[in-house]
């Protein structure tokens, strides 16, 4: 098993994806990946390893989010809402 499977501070970087998704504007969507991008990697890891998980920790901050951060407007790397248990609502709140 990867020692990368989940950040070293899972909290940490949940609050900063959370912060990051808040600043989406209505009617915009980002990828996993792009907020993974605009995120430093965390202390003690590095970047290869980061640009290789992190789109993922991103997916598992989304998976845990608080209410008041907009989970809809993150999508998959191909423009496209992931087909999940969930997918439903989050086209018909993008689509509102």
């Amino acid at each position: 098993m990867s020692p990368f499977s989940s950040p070293p501070n899972p909290q940490a970087y949940h609050e900063q994806v959370w912060n990051l998704v808040r600043q989406i504007p209505f009617g915009k969507v980002a990828t996993y990946g792009q907020i993974a991008k605009l995120l430093p990697p965390p202390n003690g890891v590095e970047i290869e390893a980061y640009v290789a998980f992190a789109p993922r920790w991103v997916g598992g901050a989304m998976a845990a989010c608080p209410d008041d951060v907009p989970w809809q407007r993150v999508i998959n790397s191909q423009g496209k809402i992931s087909e999940r248990a969930g997918s439903e609502k989050q086209r018909q709140l993008l689509e509102a």
